[in-house]
């Protein structure tokens, strides 16, 4: 299979114009810079209207919210040719926005795929320690995509990528109620008892977990596969539950995210969802 290994995200562009290439860069530079763009009072952001820079920028694929928040304090985004040194302006089009110089191309319609992750690699665009992401493993005609949530370097399964980084916010909030399923094999005891108790959260070290639905599925000897589905999604939440417990989990697997499932995707694959199968689950999740 043909790798990559970006250096950096890079937003989605429209071709470079000519005159000034290079957009003011560094926090000092956008701070400093005389032609600044002044924020004015906040003022009511709504679905059908004026929309934050933050926000448009992500529907365009430039990135995520944060991703784009860091862009502005880095003075990457301008406006007009005046840096923008806050995400909040409201506008109601993608006109004059520039990234490191470059327009930014009009959004395309909101594309969602299935990658089956395997174990080894991390959910990143790049690695201090020189590990593998998951980056090197997607195929290189693949559109920018950007992570639906993550997967640890030893977790496997089903990840989302997604061309739409409104929609991945919303995906990944707990507030939108989106459930993932995993299975873990662990090593212990521990009974369905105990794992039903599961279903009123539980506090681990001073931190708060929601509701856990989870299903002792089969055991040889203290070997145990066991089924966990949650909405929230904490960091390391499935093995710091399980670990509570006194299992030492040896294999973690995502096979459920929202309305999407693992299935049998042979390792490493990656596909698209049907625009049908997108739209059924955009308009459920409102």
């Amino acid at each position: 299979m043909t790798t990559r290994r970006p250096p950096r995200p890079s937003p989605r562009l429209a071709p470079k114009p000519s005159g000034d290439r290079d957009a003011p860069k560094g926090r000092r530079a956008a701070r400093g810079a005389a032609s600044a763009l002044k924020i004015k009072p906040a003022e009511t952001e709504r679905e059908d209207g004026p929309q934050r820079i933050a926000k448009l920028l992500a529907r365009a694929g430039v990135g995520s919210r944060r991703d784009v928040e860091r862009m502005v304090e880095e003075g990457r985004i301008a406006l007009n040719g005046q840096v923008v040194v806050h995400p909040a302006p409201l506008l109601t089009s993608l006109e004059g926005l520039t990234v490191d110089g470059n327009p930014v191309a009009k959004p395309v319609s909101t594309r969602l795929y299935r990658f089956n992750k395997p174990a080894g690699c991390i959910t990143a665009a790049r690695d201090p320690k020189g590990r593998k992401t998951i980056y090197d493993l997607l195929p290189r005609d693949l559109p920018r995509l950007m992570p639906v949530g993550r997967l640890d370097y030893n977790t496997e399964g089903l990840l989302l990528l997604t061309n739409d980084g409104e929609f991945k916010r919303q995906l990944e909030l707990p507030a939108s109620g989106v459930e993932r399923t995993y299975r873990a094999r662990a090593f212990g005891d521990i009974s369905q008892a105990q794992l039903e108790e599961l279903a009123m959260g539980i506090e681990i070290d001073g931190v708060r977990y929601g509701k856990i639905d989870a299903n002792l599925e089969r055991r040889t000897g203290r070997n145990q596969w066991v089924e966990m589905t949650l909405t929230e999604g904490k960091n390391r939440e499935v093995r710091k539950v399980l670990e509570h417990f006194g299992l030492q989990v040896s294999r973690l697997i995502r096979t459920r995210y929202g309305a999407f499932e693992l299935g049998g995707m042979p390792l490493g694959a990656v596909d698209v969802v049907p625009r049908d199968e997108l739209f059924k689950f955009r308009r459920h999740l409102g």
